[in-house]
């Protein structure tokens, strides 16, 4: 009974082409809009989260907003290293130069900072070694460079030794940073490390005391405790004040911005969730057309033993055809509109199609076509034999 209910739903679908895809036509948009937004918020989550487990789930960084006539030092930033809950700390301070060679001339952010940086951050060398303490003490003119100032400025990546100008100061090149992004460093900044003593010897607005500084705790599962143990430190050095600075956790940054790009799904699978309503409207609305129109159709099929079931059932599956074949063709839509996202937008954007999201979209649409269609198909089994023959539309 299923099977002939199945072939008469089709051929009632087939027969009437161009209105069927009409009634899908609200069925795919509410589809689309539901897969391709979820899975372009899901994409750009895991993207970022990515981007934040790869500096390292125990990081810590120290903003210093007043020193209250206390400033911290190149040697109070390393004592605080010295607390068993602390595993290293790291000053660091920002500008932007002009990075030039013989090659090619670019701007860049330079970084003034200690040896400790490179494993707080969990940087990865392509090639020579990272800045040490002995740098540091001496206000050596060294720099490390990342991949894509290897590449737009000096034209290559095995510079080790080689020279480069840094706002018309020659620094030589002692590390290159490894590529981020599978070797490609075009979408990459321009990013140079030197001694934050050299630092403050180049850049005017650098001053030997530490307003930044980044620390890392042994393990994700003693961060707390590291950052209570430098918040304590702090406040002693800060006269109890907690307004005097602001200790960033990574974890908590992680988790905040899970929890926002979690709501930010919900709220728009929600938006997207209406465009399929309308859809499962429009369904009914056909059904309820379709069901006028064949109202014989029903009365002749009741008059030689079609149960009130049977006509219930072909009415129902109907709906639930076109409900399911929107879906289909929404999500196949919407694996081609990412992939053409993806493509456009380069290596750093590679969003997929997220199966929970399809099954979500699947279930939905079945619930819309079986919600929907329940109406129109009883009110074609509870149609009267005699009436429905003395239709004549």
């Amino acid at each position: 009974m299923i099977v002939q209910a199945v072939k008469m739903a089709w051929k009632s679908i087939a027969s009437n082409k161009m209105r069927s895809f009409l009634t899908m036509l609200g069925i795919i948009i509410g589809v689309m809009s539901l897969v391709v937004l979820v899975s372009l918020v899901s994409g750009t989550t895991e993207s970022v989260t990515d981007q934040i487990s790869s500096i390292g789930s125990n990081l810590l960084t120290v903003t210093v907003q007043d020193d209250k006539g206390r400033p911290l030092k190149l040697a109070d930033v390393s004592e605080l290293a010295e607390d068993e809950e602390i595993e290293a700390t790291a000053p660091v301070a920002q500008s932007s130069v002009t990075a030039a060679s013989s090659y090619s001339e670019e701007s860049a952010s330079l970084y003034g900072t200690t040896s400790a940086y490179y494993d707080i951050q969990g940087m990865e060398l392509y090639a020579g070694r990272f800045i040490k303490n002995i740098d540091v003490e001496n206000h050596t003119n060294v720099a490390v460079i990342n991949a894509g100032l290897a590449k737009e400025v000096m034209g290559r990546m095995d510079v080790i030794g080689e020279a480069i100008k840094l706002n018309g100061t020659e620094y030589q090149i002692i590390g290159v940073l490894a590529a981020k992004d599978s070797d490609s460093s075009t979408t990459e900044n321009n990013e140079a490390y030197i001694p934050y003593t050299s630092l403050i010897r180049l850049m005017d607005d650098v001053s030997s005391d530490v307003t930044t500084f980044c620390a890392s705790a042994a393990s994700k599962e003693t961060l707390d405790d590291a950052q209570s143990a430098l918040t304590t430190a702090l406040l002693e050095r800060f006269n109890q004040d907690e307004d005097a600075f602001t200790v960033i956790n990574q974890s908590a940054v992680m988790e905040a911005m899970e929890s926002v790009t979690s709501t930010l799904a919900l709220l728009l699978g929600g938006i997207a969730a209406i465009s399929l309503l309308v859809g499962g409207i429009g369904i009914m609305n056909i059904m309820l057309v379709s069901v006028t129109e064949r109202t014989r159709e029903i009365g002749i099929r009741k008059a030689i033993g079609a149960g009130k079931g049977t006509i219930m059932l072909q009415f129902l599956i109907e709906a639930l055809m076109i409900s399911l074949m929107g879906c289909a063709a929404g999500i196949f839509l919407s694996w081609v509109t990412l992939q053409i996202i993806s493509g456009v937008g380069g290596e750093d954007m590679n969003y997929t199609l997220r199966l929970g999201v399809v099954w979500i979209s699947i279930a939905f649409s079945m619930g819309i076509g079986i919600i929907f269609g329940i109406y129109p198909a009883n009110k074609a089994a509870k149609k009267q034999p005699i009436e429905a023959l003395r239709y004549v539309g």
